[in-house]
């Protein structure tokens, strides 16, 4: 790590610690702060073994992310948030731009960002305006994400309104025109300068029944033209009571995606996500089918996700193949309740079957597992494990990350 990137290590761990400070001394109800600090550290080691490839890797990185937001004046308020990502020991990874091809990917490359620089606008409750670089979360973030398991998080540099005309109802609309992903302003792909990237969605919430929402998307990208489509959908998600503590879960969503702008090929693909669960207690279980239709020329994609949810950890399936995917999945959960010392220990564990939309080609499976442990309010610990086994798309991949964060 270069000077400069030490000194804005020092200086974000600075003002963390005035977070931590205020925080321990603030008044049980104090007023709001004219500017409130904030910050989180969060080391992860994570270590890949992929099949075709020579080396294994093993990636050490401390991200150091700290900001300022300001309390609303006149309807007016601000976020200012950089973050520091550093690599401890060897550079034992290919990060997309080092040039170590014989070492698997871990798009985590060491770097001085801006995260995010926002201004907002609220002149009555029901309107909300904001302009700037920010982090965008839509739905499930299938479509649009800040993608936040990654050390360096997708922002878009956006004008964004907000509009709640009624209770239980949203309306929204961004225009982007510029990704920052998260590969870092160095990569090739770190940067799709120039989009006219535009949202649409609309949003009603039924207490106890669920959130009902339709949205377009019209990516037009210059940089980057087989990723330009406009996609159209609708989608709900509900969770309905039953018996005691328990509940039924259902999410079902269809959209239909084409080209646009300057993407060189012409196709109308489908997009289906069919997901069942139930809950009880401390227990949660869901099953799903998620298809990405490909037509043996190019695939559904949604390159402004958070890809890391979807599809396995393991990441195979960032790029949607030309024969599309078809991604069935079973998710189990336990969240350990009350007061005792593993209160809040987090188990999960998930097993996916892919293959295409085209034919009947399987692709492979996948094994997940994940565990979470607070420790306090402020610390969290986690363990995740992926295991791809391949058939006839990709190799076997295993990946293992071990994390701790500290929030302030």
């Amino acid at each position: 790590m270069n000077q400069a990137s030490a000194r804005f290590v020092i200086a974000l761990c600075a003002l963390m610690a005035g977070s931590a400070a205020h925080a321990q001394t603030a008044a049980p109800n104090p007023a709001p702060a004219p500017v409130t600090p904030y910050a989180d550290l969060r080391y992860r080691l994570e270590l890949v073994d992929q099949g075709g490839l020579p080396e294994q890797a093993a990636a050490s990185t401390l991200r150091v992310r700290a900001g300022v937001k300001t309390a609303e004046w006149q309807g007016f308020s601000a976020l200012v948030e950089g973050e520091a990502i550093a690599r401890i020991g060897a550079e034992h990874y290919n990060d997309t731009v080092n040039g170590r091809v014989s070492f698997p990917v871990v798009a985590d490359r060491a770097d001085v960002l801006l995260n995010q620089a926002w201004l907002r606008w609220k002149p009555v409750k029901a309107v909300e305006a904001t302009v700037g670089r920010q982090a965008i979360n839509l739905d499930n973030q299938r479509w649009l994400g800040s993608v936040g398991w990654r050390q360096n998080d997708q922002t878009l540099d956006a004008a964004r309104v907000v509009v709640k005309p009624a209770p239980g109802f949203t309306a929204e609309y961004l225009h982007a025109w510029r990704a920052n992903r998260v590969f870092g302003p160095d990569s090739p792909q770190g940067i799709w300068r120039d989009t006219a990237i535009n949202g649409l969605r609309a949003a009603y919430t039924v207490k106890n029944i669920g959130t009902l929402s339709a949205y377009g998307y019209w990516l037009d990208i210059p940089s980057q033209p087989s990723s330009s489509s406009k996609s159209l959908g609708v989608r709900i998600a509900g969770e309905l009571p039953v018996a005691g503590k328990s509940s039924i879960l259902y999410v079902a969503e269809y959209a239909r995606q084409h080209d646009y702008g300057n993407n060189p090929r012409r196709f109308g693909l489908d997009y289906w996500l069919i997901e069942p669960g139930f809950r009880t207690g401390p227990v949660t279980l869901k099953a799903g089918f998620e298809w990405l239709e490909g037509n043996g020329a190019v695939g559904l994609q949604t390159p402004l996700a958070t890809l890391h949810a979807f599809n396995g950890w393991a990441d195979k399936f960032l790029t949607t193949p030309a024969g599309g995917l078809r991604d069935f999945y079973l998710d189990a959960g336990y969240k350990v309740p009350g007061k005792g010392p593993l209160a809040g220990l987090v188990l999960r564990a998930v097993w996916h079957d892919f293959g295409s939309t085209v034919g009947s080609t399987a692709y492979g499976r996948e094994w997940n597992a994940l565990a979470s442990y607070p420790v306090g309010k402020r610390v969290l610990l986690t363990a995740k494990l992926a295991r791809y086994e391949a058939d006839a798309f990709g190799t076997d991949t295993t990946k293992l990350w071990l994390q701790i964060e500290a929030k302030f």
